[in-house]
C-alpha cells in the first residue's frame, strides 16, 4: 500500500511538473516564431501532406487559425505527425503546443490525462465499411465477422460494447498504425473497418483502389464529438485556441467570410465589429492583436469554408454538413459570443 501510495504521488507531482513547466505557452509560442500542432499521420479531408507536400485539412485549418490569431500569418505553424498511441505524451511533454488530429473528447481525456479539449469542430459517430460482395445490410448481421481497427482509440471500448449488448460476437483485429490497419481491411485481412464515420469516408475514397466496391453500413455506434486539445493548468492558451475556433463559427454565423471581410469592416453591426477588432476589447482580452480574427477568416476562412473546402461538397469526400451545420439550420454548431 505504501509503495502504491508513493507512486501515485509520483505521478501527481510529475503531472504538476509538466503543468508548471509549460504555464505560459503563449509566451513560448511567441518567442519560437511558430506553433507546434499535433497532427495525424495522414487522413484526408483533416490533414493530410498535399502532393507538394503541403499539410490541408479541416484539423490543419484550427492550425492554421491559431497560427493566425497569435501571429497574424496563417502559414507559422509547424505539424508534427502523431499516432495515437503517441498524441497525449507528445502534448503532456511538450512537444507540441496543441493536439488538432480528430481526438474524440471523453470525460476520462479531460480530466486524468493532464489535457483539456479546447472545442468542438466536427462532430462524428463510429461507424462500419464492408465490401458490397459480403452483401451485408445492416451492422447487426456482422456476428462472427472479423473487424480491423486501430489500437489505442476509442474504437476498441465502443465495438466491445455494443457487441455485447447486441450480442454479436467478432473477431478483432488491432494494428498499432492507422496505415497497417487500412492496408489489412484492403488485402482482406477482415471483414470489416471500423472507425469515425468521416475516417471511413476518407479511406474509402482517398485509400481504396475501387471505392464503389465498398459501402458504409448505416449504424452509427457512438458519439464521437472531435476537437483540439491543449495542456491543463495554462488557461490563456486554452482561450486562444478555443476562441480561434469559436471565432471561425461566429463569422459563418454573421456571414463574414475570407472574400467580403474587409468590406465588413465597414459594418455597423456591432457584433461583426467585435468579432473583426474594429471595435476594440476581444484581442486584448486574449492577449493578442485585436485584429486576430480578422486575421482568422481573410488567411483560413470561416468554419462553413473551411467544412466545404476539405470535406464538403466541394472536397472529394462530399461529406453533409448533418450536425455539423450552424444551430440556424438544424446542426450543433454555435459560436460563444464575442463581447
Amino acid at each position: 500500500m505504501l509503495k502504491l501510495k508513493t507512486l501515485c504521488l509520483g505521478v501527481l507531482v510529475a503531472l504538476g511538473g509538466l503543468s508548471a513547466a509549460h504555464a505560459d505557452t503563449l509566451k513560448e509560442v511567441r518567442e519560437r516564431g511558430v506553433v507546434r500542432c499535433g497532427v495525424t499521420t495522414g487522413f484526408a479531408g483533416f490533414s493530410a501532406p498535399d502532393s507538394q507536400g503541403n499539410w490541408k485539412g479541416l484539423d490543419i485549418d484550427v492550425c492554421r487559425a491559431v497560427a493566425a490569431a497569435v501571429f497574424g500569418d496563417a502559414a507559422k505553424f509547424k505539424e508534427e505527425s502523431l499516432n495515437s498511441q503517441q498524441r497525449f505524451t507528445a502534448l503532456q511533454s511538450g512537444v507540441v503546443d496543441l493536439l488538432a488530429r480528430n481526438t474524440t473528447v471523453t470525460q476520462q481525456r479531460d480530466t486524468a490525462l493532464g489535457v483539456i479539449h479546447a472545442g468542438i469542430n466536427f462532430y462524428d459517430g463510429q461507424g462500419f465499411l464492408v465490401p458490397k460482395k459480403l452483401g451485408v445490410k445492416s451492422a447487426k448481421e456482422l456476428n462472427g465477422a472479423s473487424v480491423c481497427m486501430q489500437q489505442g482509440t476509442t474504437n476498441e471500448n465502443t465495438m466491445a460494447d455494443w457487441a455485447r449488448t447486441n450480442g454479436i460476437k467478432y473477431k478483432p483485429v488491432v494494428f498499432d498504425q492507422f496505415n497497417e490497419v487500412v492496408g489489412a481491411f484492403a488485402s482482406g485481412r477482415c471483414d470489416v473497418f471500423t472507425t469515425d464515420a468521416s475516417g471511413l469516408a476518407s479511406i474509402r475514397i482517398s485509400r481504396l483502389e475501387n471505392p464503389d466496391d465498398y459501402v458504409v453500413l448505416p449504424e452509427i455506434i457512438s458519439k464521437e464529438p472531435l476537437g483540439p486539445f491543449v495542456r491543463q493548468g495554462d488557461d490563456a492558451w486554452l482561450n486562444v485556441v478555443k476562441w480561434s475556433l469559436q471565432a471561425m463559427v461566429l463569422a459563418e454565423e454573421l456571414g463574414v467570410n475570407s472574400e467580403n471581410v474587409d468590406d465588413m469592416l465597414a459594418s455597423a453591426n456591432p457584433d461583426i465589429r467585435r468579432l473583426l477588432g474594429v471595435t476594440e476589447g476581444a484581442g486584448k482580452n486574449l492577449g493578442l492583436d485585436e485584429r486576430w480574427a480578422y486575421n482568422i477568416v481573410k488567411q483560413v476562412g470561416n468554419y462553413g469554408e473551411s467544412f466545404e473546402r476539405n470535406v464538403g461538397q466541394n472536397s472529394p469526400l462530399k461529406i453533409q454538413r448533418g450536425l455539423n451545420a450552424l444551430w440556424t439550420e438544424g446542426g450543433l454548431m454555435y459560436a460563444l459570443p464575442v463581447r
